[in-house]
Formats: structure tokens, sequence, C-alpha cells
């Protein structure tokens, strides 16, 4: 059993670390980006080094007090708020957030931990380089998170997941030691690699301070353009063909719905759509070519060959930075539009490239035999990543719907399991996806995982309850 993090803690802390450290948490530290629960209370912890982090573990190891590490707080799993049990110190990594090393002949960087995303992309800019990683909450979210949940986004299928772009970590294990693992290295087999047990494991395993990072050359010709194509299969055809095209070139391949279009139209009117009638199914493809090779050229006969072989009915290609950052504006406002519709379930699922055209047909017949529901089923088509979201009907509210949830979401997950797929492709499984990880998760995977889970934090004070029971 674990103990709340009270006024005999905080003593305790404030007798080790600087003043201005320690303090209560603020409703932000305490809630999650869709309301879904909150933290009743906690004591808020802001270390500025990888020592005082250190400091904070050990005591509260002493005193069997739980962790929860803070990035930007934008997790959608429910991994940053802990709504039952003792009162927990949170642990925010927002002051460590220097650039401690950038080498640009390496294609490497090293960042601390609180280091929002946006601000690394921004320095490997600045270098000349490319941090790829890139995500709608670029602005809030910080590395450590992202590292933590192992996070996706729209370039996944060129660059890789966080994993992918981590070369090395620094972090504070569950006993106050720290593992020094900032390395710079694109080979190193001298045994278990801790890097990547740490990376996705949301906290549970250890507070990552800090990691060295991979950078790329930043591409010579950036050229974006939205498709409109019957259906998924049609999608997934056409991704090929530019990869082929391309060789490689590919950096985001995003799928949209017809009822993801019409949610726009209904709560962001104001938003310019590139087709006057709203396709079936849109893509939006980026590309990032070398010098020599003119996207804007590549993607036209991409068109043109696309269309006359019946892939794609409609096209626009952007012709100007500025109208490549309104078609991507589009996809950006996917999640708000759903938000302020207000979604019934919601599911971050992935599924093997060739299974995804059946699965769309299956789970939109498995959601209609439970109700007049609308499905914005839209994601990173190509790396498998569907978000696959059930609403209710028009001018409905989700509330009155609520009742059909579990049924919505193990219909989803079901077919998701049954298909090879995941039901968390990349917002990991927090405190939200306990259940469904004990459901569809392999035996012998979470025997592991739990044996892991207890060799490194005994006490289980490392984010207690999230992706494993406590």
């Amino acid at each position: 059993m674990l103990n709340p993090a009270d006024a005999a803690l905080a003593k305790r802390l404030s007798e080790c670390l600087p003043d201005g450290t320690l303090g209560r948490a603020e409703p932000r530290y305490l809630e999650e980006p869709r309301d879904l629960a909150v933290t009743p209370s906690a004591l808020l912890a802001r270390p500025r080094t990888t020592d005082e982090v250190a400091r904070i573990v050990r005591v509260c190891a002493e005193a069997r007090v739980g962790i929860v590490p803070w990035g930007g707080g934008t997790g959608l799993v429910l991994g940053q708020v802990v709504p039952e049990g003792p009162a927990p110190l949170i642990l925010s990594l927002e002051r460590m957030c220097a650039l401690r090393g950038i080498w640009p002949d390496e294609s490497v960087m090293l960042v601390e931990a609180g280091m929002t995303l946006a601000e690394a992309q921004a320095a490997a800019e600045k270098s000349g380089r490319l941090f790829p990683l890139s995500l709608a909450s670029e602005g809030t979210a910080r590395i450590g998170g992202n590292l933590a949940t192992n996070a996706g986004g729209t370039a996944v299928l060129r660059y890789g997941n966080a994993r992918d772009l981590c070369l090395g970590v620094e972090a504070v294990l569950p006993d106050g030691s720290v593992h020094h693992g900032l390395k710079r290295l694109r080979k190193d087999n001298t045994g278990y690699d801790l890097r990547h047990l740490l990376v996705g494991s949301e906290g549970t395993l250890g507070i990552i301070t800090a990691a060295t990072l991979r950078l790329y050359p930043r591409p010579a010709g950036i050229g974006t353009a939205a498709f409109a194509v019957a259906d998924p299969s049609a999608s997934l055809n056409l991704l090929a063909r530019a990869q082929e095209r391309t060789a490689g070139g590919v950096t985001s391949f995003e799928l949209m719905s017809r009822q993801g279009l019409f949610f726009l139209d209904e709560v962001l009117p104001d938003l310019r759509q590139p087709f006057a009638k709203r396709p079936d199914w849109m893509v939006l493809a980026e590309l990032g070519l070398p010098a020599g090779l003119d996207p804007e050229t590549v993607l036209a006969e991409l068109y043109e060959a696309a269309a006359e072989d019946g892939l794609v009915s409609d096209g626009v290609i952007a012709s100007s930075s500025a109208q490549a950052r309104a078609l991507w504006k589009l996809r950006e406002a996917l999640p708000e539009a759903n938000r302020r519709i207000g979604a019934i379930a919601s599911h971050d699922i992935s599924l093997p490239l060739s299974e995804i055209a059946a699965f769309v047909d299956r789970a939109g017949a498995a959601i209609g035999a439970l109700g007049d529901l609308r499905i914005n089923c839209f994601g990173h088509l190509g790396d498998g990543n569907l978000h696959y979201n059930v609403f209710p009907p028009k001018g409905g509210r989700a509330a009155d719907h609520r009742h059909l949830a579990d049924a919505i979401r193990q219909a989803v997950h079901d077919l998701a399991h049954e298909f090879g797929g995941s039901i968390s492709a990349e917002h990991g499984i927090g405190r939200l996806k306990r259940d469904d990880l004990e459901r569809y998760g392999d035996p012998a995977k979470l025997s592991a995982m739990r044996a892991i889970k207890a060799a490194l934090d005994p006490l289980g004070i490392m984010n207690p309850g999230a992706v494993l029971r406590s």
C-alpha cells in the first residue's frame, strides 16, 4: 500500500531541495485534455536538475509515496492523472528544458526532457537539421512525455515513432539511482538496452530526464497535396504508387473520411476545404524530396497516373507554403471538431495495411447494428494507425448514448485484434486501457511486463496504476 504525499513528505523534501521546488498542484496539473478524470489533489515538485529528481525519488521511495511524472499533460489515456488512491507527488519536468548539445555533422542533439517538441524542432532547424517527430500538441507536449509514451504523429511512415528517433536516455530509476545512457552511438551491443525499456514505459519504470535524439537532413523540396479517393483500398494503392515513384520520399499519408469533413463543416465552417463536393474519402500526402526533384511535378504526375487508373477522382496540389498549411490545418482540426461534437467512444488502433479496407467495412457494419450512429475514421494511413471514433446522430448528445460505449469499444477492439492489429497504436495504455491490455494482451508478454515492473519498482511508486494494475 502506498502512502499519501502529505505535509510530512513535503517537509522531508523541502530539507533537500532548493526553495520554490515544491508546492500544491494547480488544476492544470490535475486534469487531462478531455476532462475524463482528475487527480483530486497532489503535491507538486518542479526540479531543475537530474540530481534533484534523484533526491525526490529517493525520499518518495523511503516514504513509499507514488510519483506521477508530468510532461505537457497532453496524454489521452489517463497516464497523467490518478483519480483514486492516496494523493501522489506530481513530478513536473517543465523546468528541465535545456539544449545540452547539438552535433549537426553527426545529426544528433541532446535535450532535457522538459523541452517542448516544438522547441526541439526549432533547435534542429537552427542547426540545419530536421527533428521529424510531429504532433498536433507539439507546442505543449514535452520530449520526456513523447519518449515515455513512444509518441507517433504524422511522419512515422518515413521516420518512425519516438523510439526510433532516440539514441540514448538519462533516467532516474525507482530507487533514485541515475542511468547515464546518453550515448551518441548508432551501434552499442553491450547487453540489455534500457533505452528501449524506458521508452514507451509511460513513467512506470523510471523518469526520463534527458535524451540524445536522431536528426535528419532537411528535404530540399516539400510537396503537399489532397486527393479525393473512393475508399481506403484505393488510398492504399495510391500510397504504394507514391512510395514507388519517390523511393520512400513520402513523409506523411493521412486518411480522412467524408464524415470528418462534414464535422468540419458543422463546427468549423470557416475552414476552407479543397473539394466543393465532399469526397467519400480524402488523402493528404506530403513528400520530402532531394535537390533535383520538383515535388509539385512529382505530385502532378502521380495524380495523372492514378486518375487514369481510376484511383483518384480529384486533386489539389499546394503551390505555396500557405496553401500547404491550409491543407494541413484541415487534418489538424479534426480532433477539435470531434471534441466539439462529442464522441460516444474513441479508439486509437493500428492494423496491417492490407487489412484496413476490410476492417473499415466490417467495423462500419458492426457499429451500424448498434444504432443510428456516425463514424469519423481518420488517421495515419501510411503506418496503419486509425483514429476510429463513434458519435451520436446529428443533433443528438453523446451523453444520451453513453450506454453503448462499452459495446462499441469491444466491437472495434475485437475486430482490430481479429485482424492482427493493436488496441493502442500511439497513445499508450495509461489507466484508461488497462482492462483492454489484459483482455487482448499476449499472456507471456503480460507476465514478463509484470516481472520487469516488480524487479525495477518493487514498491510500486512509479506512476502507480498506469499500464499495469497496482
